[in-house]
């Protein structure tokens, strides 16, 4: 006994036909189009936020200095005062408020201003293209900001 041959009909269903295949590679690449930006974002969003951590940290280190010394750190002190002793000091008038002085995620050194623009003292990064103001990625991020 033979079996009956398909119609024309049924063999033109068996596989995806161009059309439906670049549909869905358009579709794909519309999704890929909304997603991978965000993915790729999320770098440059961490280390914004532990810019911004440091800077808080470096806050308090100078807070805790301003207490035992009555006042902020000189420009020519600088941040380096929580790390190392000033040769101005005696042994017992000094100690460290930090282990390390931490850089930037961009490995740029931490700014300082005394007396600051935005405050008493300004703490901050100069962002990822380590030059003044910018935009995005790039901006500054300051104590003044927290």
């Amino acid at each position: 006994m033979a079996l009956p041959s398909p119609s024309p009909r049924h063999r033109r269903q068996r596989g995806f036909t161009l059309i439906e295949l670049m549909v869905v590679v358009v579709i794909i690449g519309i999704l890929a189009a909304m997603v991978v930006p965000k993915i790729l974002d999320r770098p440059d969003q961490a280390r914004v936020t532990a810019a911004r951590q440091d800077i808080a940290g470096l806050r308090q280190a100078l807070q805790l200095y301003r207490l035992d010394h009555g006042a902020f750190p000189s420009m020519d002190q600088g941040l380096k005062v929580l790390v190392e002793r000033p040769s101005t000091a005696s042994n017992t008038d000094w100690r460290a408020y930090l282990d390390r002085l931490p850089d930037d995620p961009w490995k740029h050194p931490y700014h300082y201003l005394n007396p600051g623009i935005h405050g008493e003292i300004d703490i901050f990064s100069l962002g990822s293209d380590g030059q003044p103001d910018g935009e995005g990625v790039k901006a500054d991020i300051g104590s003044w900001q927290q």
